[in-house]
């Protein structure tokens, strides 16, 4: 009988850290179920119920513990959404090294594995004879850049929004330096130059897991792997996305299933972005005015555009801030979902043709997996930078322009989704993302690039048992 092979996980606070990395730790013991993998969460007041549920669902061979919870009131009120998830980190450091002290007097385990966001953890991996690796749910185009800060910021002596031309990041497609990640867009604040410093740290580690693979991202993936750069070693093991519960009987998968194929606009906007009441009433109006069938997951507005990131919006019905009559006038043309939509299936439905996205990397990946088009419309993070890639470099996106007060108007709203729903332009995005579908399902499979890369690394985690 084969040995027990243990590795620990750390998942960065927030449910859009903590699926990637169960999905990538199910996808290890699924290849190699001589593995067993402990996920220590650090978390905000008390877990969420889709983390709980998430959880639920793992096999026998993980399992996870909660680390002490940290209190709302130990965060700074009015920080940056980064801010509050360093913080949550670094407040749950102390209840980390005590589980880690508890676990490995009793088991050895060969490697740790933290999220971007939870870089803190890896600091204890030495102390506990543990290798450490991160895993980033994040592009490779995103990696690299992260990289290429410290090159940019000794060369570079304005503000990165003010660069007149598109950044050019090894092996990327160029970047404008007013779509690069948000923490970098102020050089003088705390926030930056914690930024910098973090990444110094990844380049001290073991190896960097990536959830892409080498048929999407083939020339910044070899620009990473290039000899002579410094970096750790990185292993593309994507796509790895959430598999779908069955949906049958759900009202919004039952509507689906009377549309025609390749008929329908899903909207959404990811597990944590919202739109101003503004912005609502401007997209409103444009799905209205596009007469194209449209699915549309509403979140209550705030001017903050990741302020449903870490809390929850249950106590508000977000129907209400829609504009008067418009539910009534687009009975017959679309079908409005308060906050949330079982995205697999919809993604996975037939009927759905294109998809406005807020660009966050699972949504991007599972509307890879499923072949399904896209109109761009990032919110925070790093969405500007996966909006560029997807709409001019890998061009399976269109994406709309804001006017100068940083609003997406209703006309322009209109107009983008003409060009993904109708004629030749939204026919050769589709075509394009057919092919990116495929190379994605052949990344996976026994003998693909992925899964390839994956194995390599088990066999050398072994080896050390």
């Amino acid at each position: 009988m084969e040995k027990t092979i243990h590795i620990a996980v750390v998942p960065g606070p927030g449910f859009s850290h903590l699926v990637p990395i169960l999905q990538f730790s199910k996808r290890l013991v699924q290849l190699h179920p001589n593995f067993h993998v402990t996920c220590l969460i650090p978390t905000l007041v008390s877990p969420p119920s889709a983390s709980k549920s998430i959880l639920e669902t793992l096999p026998s061979n993980i399992n996870s513990i909660f680390l002490e919870p940290v209190k709302p009131e130990d965060l700074p009120q009015g920080a940056a959404i980064e801010s509050q998830i360093q913080l949550i980190v670094a407040l749950s450091m102390p209840s980390f090294h005590q589980a880690l002290e508890t676990l490995t007097s009793r088991t050895h385990f060969v490697a740790l594995v933290a999220d971007s966001s939870a870089l803190d953890a890896l600091e204890f991996a030495q102390e506990f004879n543990m290798l450490s690796y991160i895993y980033v749910p994040i592009s490779a185009t995103t990696l690299s850049w992260y990289f290429y800060l410290p090159i940019l910021d000794k060369e570079t002596s304005c503000e990165y929004r003010d660069f007149p031309e598109p950044i050019k990041i090894p092996g990327c497609v160029p970047i404008h330096g007013r779509d690069l990640n948000n923490l970098v867009q102020d050089r003088s604040s705390g926030l930056y130059k914690n930024f910098l410093q973090r990444v110094w740290r990844i380049r001290l580690v073991d190896g960097i897991f990536i959830n892409s693979f080498l048929e999407m991202e083939t020339n910044p993936i070899k620009a990473l792997k290039e000899e002579g750069r410094g970096y750790p070693p990185v292993y593309p093991v994507g796509p790895i996305v959430q598999t779908g519960d069955d949906a049958k009987g759900l009202e919004c998968v039952t509507w689906l299933d009377k549309q025609q194929v390749g008929s329908v606009l899903y909207v959404s906007f990811g597990s944590g972005g919202t739109l101003s009441q503004e912005q609502i009433t401007e997209l409103a109006y444009g799905l209205e005015l596009s007469n194209h069938k449209f699915l549309w997951v509403v979140r209550a507005p705030s001017s903050l555009a990741s302020d449903a990131y870490l809390s929850t919006q249950n106590d508000v019905d977000p129907l209400q801030f829609l504009p008067t009559g418009f539910l009534e006038r687009t009975k017959e043309q679309g079908m409005v979902i308060p906050s949330w939509a079982p995205q697999i299936q919809v993604l996975g439905h037939s009927s759905v043709g294109g998809f406005l996205t807020h660009c966050g990397w699972n949504s991007t990946l599972e509307s890879v997996l499923n072949g399904v088009p896209l109109i761009t419309w990032p919110l925070f993070a790093e969405q500007r930078m996966n909006a560029v890639l997807l709409s001019e470099g890998l061009k399976v996106g269109v994406r709309p322009r804001a006017s100068e007060n940083g609003l997406v108007e209703r006309v322009e709203i209109i107009e983008v989704i003409k060009r993904l729903m109708e004629g030749e332009e939204g026919g050769k995005m589709r075509k394009r993302m057919h092919e990116l579908k495929e190379a994605a399902t052949n990344a996976l499979k026994e003998d693909g690039s992925s899964t390839k890369t994956l194995s390599e690394l088990a066999l050398k985690w072994k080896s050390l048992t």
